[in-house]
């Protein structure tokens, strides 16, 4: 798959040093993915989740980091989000409720 928008990964990274190699590992397998649907995504990943309609979450970091996607499977592209901690991401989480 082609990531879009790794500088979403390297700006984060930068902020969070400590994140770069699990970040780095997750670009690496999913560059190298290619899934049709979420379905195959969860043989690669098993931790990731679909949140209708629109996103595909990642846990990177055992549980640490959330990356934040869309994916469109029939042009095998991950666009990137956000990149979040796991705390950023339940306060993310909690407005995007509200809406």
């Amino acid at each position: 798959m082609r990531i879009i928008s790794r500088s979403a990964l390297v700006d984060f990274w930068n902020i969070h040093p400590e994140a770069k190699d699990k970040l780095e590992a997750w670009y690496r397998t999913c560059k190298t993915c290619s899934a049709g649907s979420f379905h195959e995504l969860k043989q690669t990943f098993q931790t990731a989740d679909y949140v209708p309609k629109l996103f595909t979450v990642f846990d990177v970091g055992g549980n640490d980091y959330r990356i934040v996607t869309v994916i469109h499977y029939d042009k095998q592209r991950v666009f990137v989000r956000e990149v979040f901690t796991h705390t950023q991401y339940d306060r993310w989480t909690k407005q995007n409720r509200r809406k």
